[in-house]
């Protein structure tokens, strides 16, 4: 029978790389009962880590979903990698995610990752707890996580466990809320006991800091806590429960994961306190054709619309495609409208639990569920019924902050690299492919190298293509600085009818950014105005290929103002080719300059590493705009040319050990200095020479 809303909890497991998500949520399906045995991430053996390249590389690529049933609860987790590189894969999963866990490595604490994915949580909305894990490992110390932990997001993140042990000797945890202790097994059976007398009075000391929380979070109970100085059981517990979803208050869980120490007690509190899906802010979605937004309330009695936040394309199997129901209800056989695409018909749908699925014949609402088997659904489409069609809200995906050029190895490849680059795609928004036909070269924009060479990977595997990566070409631009006026004329006579075309022409530049203008101010006919078009047409061919470097030239304005005409030999062809050698007769006494593409880069990185940062970006002729501190982080701001951040990503991580991490996006053009305009125009030269 399928889950009602109520008894539905959606939780996403996010994090730092490394910190422990794919064990802790390993360990919760085998308190749940999925398994038999605890798997680990090394041997290959859990639940969510199941594809070939994640065994192999022993760490999370893609989000994986995992439904334990608790307490007659659904519980759907959704382990989302901790690489910088997927970080699409956990704003997909955040997207149907009600509640975010961030799991922090205790002997870490909070690093870049941990900044970077809390403000995804922000952005989004969500309700959010943290779980310090891995507390068994040698000088791990849990009241020094909570402090970072606060002192890096505020008091609204509040212990609800303490340890009883310490290190490898950790046996249990104390949970503040119910003030009990809880030891467990060694298969991570829990009972709760009496709260050791040598820890109690730490325990009192964290329930009043708890309950003060509690009372912030609402003004009733703020007020009530004033006269009285405590809160009842109830008052204790709905606020705590209320809290939580609202956002006001962000628990802190203790785990040893790799021990199924905590994974049950998380169980039980997210069962007991955290919201079901009825239980969070309404869903906004915009009706198909229209700006305005509505309220999807989440009710399995209103019409169904639902959000397909991964598309999981397998060998030998298809595409299945996992969704969230955010309205209404699934069956199979149910005629629904892809908004983006067209008609479906639900057919087959699954419960997953990592790579094993069991059939279901219905998905309320507020449920995750696989579909199989539809015809043209993929990542971020809507379903609807046809009377209510909704584009439910995709997320804010970041721009890719590496390219790379991709060509075939086998000549006569291009067709079946491009058909595989399409059908990845289709599951991961995050890269995107160009074909510059400027620059010659197919470019491939990714978040990072992890994310494209496993793309390489997959085509290979997948599609039986091999491909090279190459440095690609700085999109350069040419541009001028000086006002000059030439003559374009264009006389051809070789018996018969001739070819003539004559025009004036005034080239002068305009604001950067500005384009290209193109102004007519013949006056008296001495070019019909019919043959006015073509002298443009003439002028922008010649401006396609600047005499600099090559490249296109922009951000000028062309006027013609004079000329002459031959009643039987001029024609479009005689004054087109007149308005590019006018062009090209100007153009160099025009004070020509390169232009080169700017980028604003933000880069996170710890405070030891901020030197470093500054120092390359220096070296990489970039502009340090600002810093600000976060904690013990640093983000620094800088303008950076385009061709100084080839790789960028993986130098950074290079020399900060891998916790440095950054963004980029495109700012500007602005003129390249005078040494590297030199070489740009001898490389250009020597090409040109080499073609002839």
């Amino acid at each position: 029978m399928a889950a009602t809303t109520d008894l539905i909890r959606n939780i996403g497991l996010i994090g730092q790389r490394g910190a422990g998500k794919t064990t802790l949520a390993e360990a919760m399906a085998f308190s749940a009962g999925l398994t038999n045995r605890l798997g680990n991430v090394t041997d290959g053996t859990t639940v969510s880590d199941f594809t070939d390249e994640e065994k192999s590389r022993q760490t999370s690529l893609n989000l994986s979903l995992i439904s334990c049933p608790w307490n007659k609860h659904k519980i759907n987790v959704i382990d989302m990698p901790g690489h910088m590189d997927f970080v699409g894969e956990v704003l997909s999963g955040l997207a149907v995610a009600d509640v975010a866990g961030m799991v922090i490595n205790a002997g870490s604490g909070v690093e870049v990752g941990t900044l970077q994915y809390f403000h995804h949580v922000e952005v989004m909305k969500k309700a959010l707890f943290f779980v310090v894990n891995r507390l068994d490992k040698e000088n791990t110390d849990f009241k020094t996580n909570v402090t970072a932990i606060q002192d890096a997001f505020g008091n609204k993140a509040i212990p609800v466990n303490l340890p009883i042990g310490k290190g490898e000797a950790i046996s249990g945890i104390i949970d503040i809320v119910q003030m009990k202790a809880i030891t467990f097994n060694d298969n991570g059976k829990q009972t709760l006991g009496d709260i050791p007398a040598d820890l109690l009075g730490e325990a009192e000391s964290a329930r009043e800091k708890l309950t003060e929380v509690i009372a912030e979070s609402n003004d009733k109970l703020l007020e009530k806590f004033f006269e009285a100085g405590e809160l009842t059981s109830e008052e204790f517990n709905g606020g705590f429960k209320s809290g939580i979803a609202s956002g006001k208050i962000w628990p802190v869980f203790i785990s040893v994961a790799s021990s199924n120490i905590g994974a049950s007690s998380l169980l039980d509190a997210i069962v007991s306190y955290f919201p079901s899906p009825a239980d969070v802010p309404a869903l906004m979605a915009k009706p198909d054709g229209s700006d305005d937004e509505i309220e999807v309330a989440c009710s399995s009695d209103d019409p169904t619309s639902a959000y397909v936040f991964k598309t999981v394309s397998e060998q030998h199997v298809g595409d299945m495609s996992l969704v969230r129901v955010f309205s209404g209800k699934l069956n199979s056989g149910l005629d629904l409208v892809n908004v983006q695409k067209g008609s479906e018909r639900i057919g087959q749908m699954y419960i997953v639990n990592g790579k094993d699925r069991s059939e279901t014949d219905e998905v309320n609402s507020g449920d995750l569920a696989a579909l199989v088997k539809l015809k043209d659904t993929h990542t971020g489409n809507s379903l609807c019924l046809k009377a209510r069609q909704l584009i439910l809200p995709e997320p804010d995906y970041p721009e890719p902050v590496m390219d790379l050029a991709i060509r075939p190895k086998t000549k006569g490849d291009d067709e079946k690299m491009g058909l595989g680059l399409v059908k990845l795609g289709e599951s991961d928004p995050t890269f995107k492919v160009v074909h510059d036909a400027a620059l010659r070269q197919t470019l491939l924009f990714g978040q990072g190298d992890t994310q494209i060479n496993l793309l390489v990977e997959k085509l290979k595997n997948r599609f039986g293509v091999e491909v090279d990566l190459d440095r690609p070409r700085i999109p350069y631009r040419e541009t001028v600085k000086g006002k000059v006026e030439a003559q374009g004329k264009y006389k051809k006579q070789s018996g018969g009818r001739g070819q003539y075309g004559d025009c004036s022409l005034r080239v002068e530049p305009k604001e950067r950014g500005g384009g290209f203008e193109f102004a007519d101010e013949i006056k008296g006919g001495v070019i019909p105005g019919k043959f006015v078009p073509s002298v443009e047409k003439g002028v922008i061919e010649a401006m396609v290929e600047g005499l600099l470097c090559g490249a296109p030239v922009v951000d000028t304005k062309v006027t013609v103002y004079f000329g002459s005409y031959h009643d039987v030999d001029s024609s479009d062809n005689a004054f087109k080719m007149a308005g590019s050698m006018g062009f090209k007769s100007a153009y160099p006494q025009c004070k020509p300059i390169i232009l080169e593409p700017i980028y604003n880069i933000t880069v996170f990185v710890p405070d030891d590493y901020t030197g470093d940062v500054m120092g390359d970006i220096s070296s990489r002729r970039g502009k340090i705009m600002g810093m600000d501190p976060m904690g013990k982080m640093q983000r620094v701001r800088a303008t950076v040319p385009q061709s100084e951040l080839y790789k960028y990503s993986v130098d950074l991580r290079s020399f900060t050990q891998g916790q440095g991490v950054y963004s980029r996006e495109f700012s500007h053009y602005e003129e390249v200095p005078g040494d590297v305009s030199k070489k740009l125009q001898e490389a250009y030269l020597a090409s040109k020479q080499q073609d002839s």
